[in-house]
């Protein structure tokens, strides 16, 4: 029965992030030049205030400004294998279910700005490099129905101590609910940071990241229902008719092994313990008192669940704050350009505000305990980069990301549950038609080491190849405009939690993303 109020904290855990690239908790989508190129972690440009700062130095000398707007949309997919989805009034009788997660992210901004004088190039980002939207499963998580459905399967002993005690049968065959989870969490970027020109073909970068997190979590049970052999009753109703019928069962049983315990103890000051009616008595006392213990046990588990018979709403609000330095360089010898950028692990505690105001002997709900500071490291990332500029007008892109996941902090210790950091693996091209129309595109692999332990539908990511495409106009010698679309393609995550019964689940998702902006130069 601990199952069922651990499970409704844990759902808490579950987060919004509608990130289209990047690591578990980082989006490098920071740009419409990204989107129509992943492959940007060598490209000179003014997106490379996030991407390649150092290579900012490059560009003319005056003041910079980038401007970018994405939406994104994102779905996820949890099909779900447990025989009590069965009992299930919405399930048809399936052992099967599909539960699935809208993701939506209608503004995902991000600004860059850069004034280069002389050999320095002094840069400013605003980004959203973690979450940015909302997660709603309307109709909750497979982990919330999966405790309520065995719930309604444990209370099927009720029709033995039922006909024991020559009570009508509940005849418990099956449940019904209402679930709702939904997530909200953003983590806004601010970068500060300047490039130095050391020679005409060398640069390096320093800069910091403010991260600021905040999150909303909430999740709702109600409606729950018993099908009995009477129909469906409410869930609290049915628990107060069964606990009074156990505790009047507790009485009798009781009051019955008083009376057999005053026999025995009349034979044996008798000396008569050899009659068989003394061993009757002793046989109906092992009885009485082994229901009596099935008694109290069940009675106990009834309690226990009394405080959800109304269903559980929960809230938590979070936020917090980190800070982490950032170095790059590049090196630009013939038609290549080489660059490599380097970003710490950003310490973040995020603070509770909570309906859970006391501590729980499950670890799991402590997490939204109200005023609770709690883990949420943004990992270091290592990212390098190859450019080759075949002609004027044509440019190949290389990338490889690496996110140290194993490295941060994250509640409960959960990025140990990893087999390593994720890996990315890029590649693009740019071709400049004219002197005012450039198309590009590229594409991405992320590989994430995952294992069956870390993986769980409240929060999940799963390996993915994506790719993007879209155009630079030159509308005049000040403004350039941009538009992109990008697109994730996701395997499929089998988890196998038990094979007799099956227990399992398959996770997957969809993504994509169309953005539009435009630089401006001064």
């Amino acid at each position: 029965m601990k199952k069922y109020y651990a499970i409704v904290a844990s759902v808490m855990l579950a987060t919004a992030t509608t990130a289209t690239a990047g690591g578990i908790l980082t989006n490098t989508n920071q740009s419409i030049d990204f989107l129509r190129n992943p492959a940007r972690d060598a490209a000179i440009g003014l997106d490379g205030v996030y991407s390649n700062p150092a290579g900012v130095a490059f560009l003319p000398e005056g003041f910079h400004l980038g401007l970018n707007w994405q939406y994104a949309h994102q779905t996820r997919t949890i099909t779900s294998n447990n025989p009590v989805f069965a009992l299930g009034r919405k399930n048809q009788g399936l052992a099967a279910k599909t539960f699935e997660g809208v993701a939506d992210a209608p503004c995902i901004p991000s600004v860059q700005a850069a004034y280069n004088k002389g050999n320095w190039s002094m840069q400013f980002n605003f980004s959203v490099p973690g979450g940015g939207g909302k997660c709603e499963f309307a109709d909750g998580l497979g982990s919330f129905e999966s405790v309520v459905g065995g719930i309604a399967s444990q209370l099927r002993g009720l029709d033995q101590i039922a006909t024991a005690l020559g009570q009508p049968v509940p005849g418990v065959t099956g449940y019904d609910m209402d679930g709702y989870m939904q997530g909200r969490q953003y983590y806004f970027g601010f970068q500060l940071g300047a490039a130095y020109k050391i020679t005409p073909n060398l640069s390096v970068y320093g800069g910091l990241r403010l991260l600021y997190g905040n999150a909303t979590y909430k999740a709702k049970i109600s409606n729950i229902q018993v099908k009995t052999a009477g129909g469906y009753v409410d869930f609290g109703s049915f628990l107060q008719s069964a606990t009074a019928m156990v505790d009047g069962g507790i009485t009798y049983v009781s009051s019955s092994l008083e009376q057999v315990n005053a026999g025995i103890a009349q034979y044996e000051a008798a000396g008569a313990t050899a009659l068989p009616e003394y061993q009757q008595l002793v046989v109906m006392k092992t009885q009485l008192e082994g229901s009596a213990a099935q008694l109290e046990s069940t009675s106990g588990s009834l309690n226990q669940l009394q405080k959800y018979s109304e269903g559980v709403n929960l809230l938590c609000n979070q936020s917090g704050i980190g800070i982490a330095p950032i170095i790059g360089i590049d090196w630009r010898i013939g038609p290549f350009n080489f660059a490599a950028k380097y970003e710490s692990r950003t310490e973040i505690h995020m603070t509770n505000e909570s309906s859970v105001n006391k501590a729980s002997e499950i670890p799991a709900v402590n997490k939204f305990r109200d005023g609770e500071k709690i883990d949420e490291d943004s990992p270091a990332q290592l990212a390098l980069g190859a450019m080759w500029s075949i002609t004027d007008a044509i440019r190949l892109n290389l990338g490889y990301h690496h996110f140290y996941d194993k490295n941060a902090r994250w509640y409960n210790n959960t990025q140990n549950l990893l087999d390593g950091g994720t890996n990315e693996y890029l590649a693009g091209a740019e071709w400049d038609i004219t002197n005012k129309f450039t198309i590009s595109a590229g594409g991405q692999l992320t590989r994430y080491q995952l294992t069956d332990a870390y993986m769980n539908d409240m929060s999940f990511v799963v390996n993915s190849s994506s790719i993007g495409f879209g155009f630079n106009y030159k509308a005049s010698d000040t403004v350039t405009l941009k538009a992109a679309y990008f697109q994730t393609n996701y395997e499929d995550y089998d988890r196998v939690t038990s094979k007799e019964p099956l227990v399992s689940d398959s996770f997957t998702r969809t993504n994509r993303v169309l953005g539009i902006g435009c630089d401006l130069t001064f």
